[in-house]
């Protein structure tokens, strides 16, 4: 006969309550049971002291028995220090990128690379010296038309007098 410290569901619709119970695999989830060894009230706030109890003399006794804690059982046992908790299974390597992209992210690494060596060999190397603008003449022409333009007014005032 094969042994299971599991949960029994019980209270009313959408309100539950389970019975932390010792039953034979074979029976039904709310069935016949062995021993209720504990309860679990999930309504019940995650700090509560009363959301899990568990009577640990007699949880031993079937552990020793040979029973075997249900995944949500053998967590309360290790949150009470009754066992030794579950290690978490590593992650599959489904998530991790295929060696094409891995090839693919490797050049795109090298070429940002390179273009940042270029950029800092370019800003390194000296810009080449502008020519500095050479100086105009100083223009006279425009001089010379002003008076050019004064000297007939001059004789037309002349003529007058």
């Amino acid at each position: 006969m094969s042994i299971k410290i599991r949960l029994s569901r019980g209270g009313a619709k959408k309100r539950p309550y389970y019975r932390i119970v010792v039953a034979d695999t074979r029976s039904p989830r709310d069935g016949r049971y062995i021993e209720r060894v504990g309860t679990y009230n999930p309504m019940l706030a995650k700090d509560d002291a009363a959301r899990v109890t568990l009577v640990e003399d007699r949880i031993k006794h079937w552990l020793g028995e040979g029973a075997k804690p249900s995944d949500r059982v053998h967590r309360f046992l290790a949150g009470a220090g009754i066992m030794e908790a579950r290690a978490i299974p590593t992650q599959t390597k489904k998530d991790k990128p295929k060696p094409r992209t891995l090839e693919r992210l490797k050049e795109r690494e090298e070429k940002a690379k390179a273009k940042l060596e270029e950029a800092a060999a370019a800003a390194a190397a000296p810009a080449p010296a502008e020519e500095a603008p050479a100086e105009e003449a100083p223009a006279e022409a425009p001089v010379e038309e002003a008076k050019a333009e004064e000297a007939p007014a001059a004789e037309a005032a002349e003529e007058k007098a």
